[in-house]
């Protein structure tokens, strides 16, 4: 490890592994900085993916896929089961494995790794990001850089250091809980969810099967609800009610950022990605392609930065053009759609569900199931005027 790169990137999630990539395959000289001592673990998401979206970056591999999903079955709250089309396949990944291919790429491509290196602040030159300083023992080793990437997820606090404001509401912060069960007769081949007040008040409770007998079985619930009772005592609930022979393998928890991702993602010398940067899609809770593609952006343009020696927050500022151009603003008609949604009882909900089997196979979409529930409740066209 140097004193001195051209970029330091600090997370090796997936957004942080593809900017370090793109940057150093740009020719820059890279550090990839992991406040873990092994990339990948904690495991805390359910780890699917659109095929689509994931062979932008990287050709899948059987060593880090551990199923293929072709579509998505969805459980009103009384329990009606409604089969829906899914556009393209998708995967369930074993997602340590991804990661740390992911890193590798990026060693690969030039870029230095740095494994247990807890960033404790930023070094500041003036109003403009300059390095990191890493905890080494009792004292701080400092690293200089033209430019800092956070991408050091949800529990990120460098782009508030750089006068980005990430912070989220309660309303805005899932929190949720996950086993690995073992069961039998789990379908590898459609993921599972379940919608209702009583099972994920504000989110939902989600089945991905990795196998026959094995899968990711989670819920979420918002901030508002976590605080009167646990996401790990509606998911202990929803287990008994629905695998009462299942074995739990291993456990995790986290929080998932579902709101309105800030609009400013530079600052001199610094850009934001990820969870980090609330780059969420806030109805499904998915992150991590919406991740790599945030990376890959900033990855860019610090290359380019670099080659017209400019790392301020204008030039920089191209990143957060192209995202919000690529993926920003349809991330906030879904976090208007994801608002207005969570007003809907579970008595409209089930009657969608029953409108949706009502319609051939092909026809049951995530579009058709919202513009039934518009059509027998159109109060909801109100609250959605501005959503387009």
């Amino acid at each position: 490890m140097k004193d001195r790169y051209d970029l330091i990137v600090v997370g090796a999630g997936p957004g942080g592994s593809i900017a370090a990539r793109r940057a150093a395959e740009g020719g820059l000289d890279v550090l990839l900085a992991e406040r873990k001592n092994l990339i990948g673990l904690p495991v805390r998401c359910a780890e699917g993916v659109s095929a689509a979206g994931l062979k932008e970056f990287i050709e899948p591999s059987p060593r880090w896929i551990a199923a293929e999903m072709s579509g998505a079955s969805l459980y009103s709250p009384d329990g009606t089961r409604v089969d829906i089309s899914v556009p393209g396949d998708g995967y369930v990944l074993e997602r340590a494995v991804f990661d740390r291919e992911l890193a590798l790429q990026a060693a690969r491509a030039g870029a230095d790794i740095l494994l247990g290196g807890l960033v404790q602040e930023l070094v500041l030159r003036g109003r403009s990001v300059a390095g990191i300083v890493i905890r080494d023992g009792l004292s701080g080793s400092r690293i200089a850089a033209d430019i800092v990437i956070a991408a050091d997820g949800v529990e990120s606090r460098l782009a508030r250091l750089a006068g980005i404001d990430t912070l989220s509401s309660l309303h805005d912060l899932e929190t949720c809980y996950q086993y690995g069960l073992v069961d039998s007769g789990f379908n590898p081949d459609r993921i599972e969810l379940f919608f209702g007040k009583e099972i994920a008040p504000g989110g939902y409770a989600w089945t991905f099967a990795k196998g026959e007998h094995l899968a990711n079985v989670g819920l979420g619930i918002t901030g508002e609800y976590a605080r009167k009772r646990s996401p790990k005592s509606y998911l202990d609930r929803f287990v008994r009610t629905r695998y009462p022979e299942a074995e739990i393998v291993y456990r995790v928890g986290g929080g998932v950022p579902l709101g309105r991702s800030p609009k400013r993602l530079a600052a001199p010398g610094f850009m934001v990605v990820g969870d980090a940067a609330r780059q969420v899609n806030p109805m499904s809770g998915s992150g991590i392609i919406n991740a790599m593609i945030a990376g890959k952006l900033a990855g860019e343009t610090a290359v380019a930065a670099a080659r017209a020696g400019d790392f301020g927050s204008r030039f920089l500022s191209d990143y957060q053009k192209r995202w919000h151009k690529r993926i920003g603003r349809s991330l906030l008609r879904f976090y208007r759609l994801k608002e207005a949604i969570g007003r809907l009882s579970d008595d409209t909900l089930n009657d969608v569900a029953r409108l949706l089997n009502d319609l051939k196979p092909e026809q049951r979409t995530l579009l058709r199931a919202f513009s039934l529930a518009l059509r027998d409740h159109p109060k909801l066209i109100l609250e959605l005027r501005h959503l387009f």
